[in-house]
């Protein structure tokens, strides 16, 4: 399929191979989710909104403490929302195989250039927020769901401890990743979705997971309206804006790290509407 939407001229026909593509990655990723569902013997605790559709757009954030976060989401949102997708550094589309999936999926790739190239060449400071947006232009006739870790890495103790982070379970949130989506995408998303993943077993590893060792996995979600006043904002220059987005993250973070002290503890009265099984 990659290979016709290469050769084959008609920008029609090449949309038609991008939905194959997509269908394809969803039913892999179906396959996963059975293989783990049938090997893993994990107990899920899943409540979703009601009013989430593969039709639309969202970014989704998430707190990020392993790489099973990422079999987590797409497990749970296989179908639900549309096929989901992150920002990946253009060298990157030379890894075997996978760079090619990647570009035939069309997760949008984005060069990033270093402090010394920007002090030889202050021209390139900008660009690649600009290329970023140019490269989600193909998003405008087809939903997407773009992924972001605002931690920007996996949480650990040591790293809570250097960072001193203000938050109980969660590291300090980076806006950058949000801000690009937000800058990129600006109006065609129709909101975030919040998603908060506890783990009460313990931060798992991907090998715990693969031999079944993870006994529960607990899942909430929510549409949170995004201000309309920061899309479309490029925040490196606008930096009455940034401290905007900033606060409105520090909020969501601070919601989110109660949830995660309820969600410990059994209790669970911030339990969005929707709740259902995976």
């Amino acid at each position: 399929l990659t290979l016709l939407r290469v050769l084959v001229p008609f920008e029609g026909f090449k949309r038609v191979i991008r939905r194959w593509l997509a269908a394809l990655a969803e039913s892999w990723i179906g396959v996963n989710s059975v293989v783990i569902g049938a090997l893993a013997r994990i107990r899920w605790d899943v409540a979703l909104p009601e009013d989430v559709s593969p039709a639309n757009s969202y970014v989704i954030c998430c707190n990020h403490q392993s790489w099973v976060d990422i079999l987590v989401l797409q497990k749970i949102f296989n179908r639900r929302a549309p096929f989901m997708r992150f920002f990946i550094k253009q060298q990157l589309i030379w890894v075997p195989f996978l760079g090619l999936a990647w570009w035939a999926l069309d997760f949008p790739f984005m060069r990033r250039y270093s402090k010394q190239q920007l002090v030889k060449n202050p021209e390139l400071r900008g660009r690649d927020l600009e290329s970023a947006r140019v490269a989600c232009e193909k998003f405008r006739d087809m939903p997407v769901s773009m992924m972001n870790f605002m931690e920007g890495t996996r949480f650990t103790p040591a790293k809570h401890a250097k960072q001193k982070s203000p938050y109980r379970n969660l590291l300090k949130p980076r806006i950058g990743g949000l801000g690009q989506v937000l800058y990129s995408l600006n109006d065609q998303l129709r909101g975030m979705l919040d998603v908060t993943i506890v783990y009460p077993g313990g931060r798992p590893t991907f090998w715990e997971m693969a031999t079944g060792r993870i006994p529960e996995i607990i899942v909430r979600a929510r549409v949170v309206e995004l201000p309309t006043d920061l899309l479309g904002v490029n925040f490196r220059e606008d930096s009455e804006r940034r401290e905007a987005l900033e606060s409105w993250t520090a909020g969501l973070f601070a919601e989110k790290d109660a949830l995660i002290d309820d969600l410990l503890a059994g209790r669970d009265a911030a339990e969005p509407p929707g709740r259902a099984a995976a």
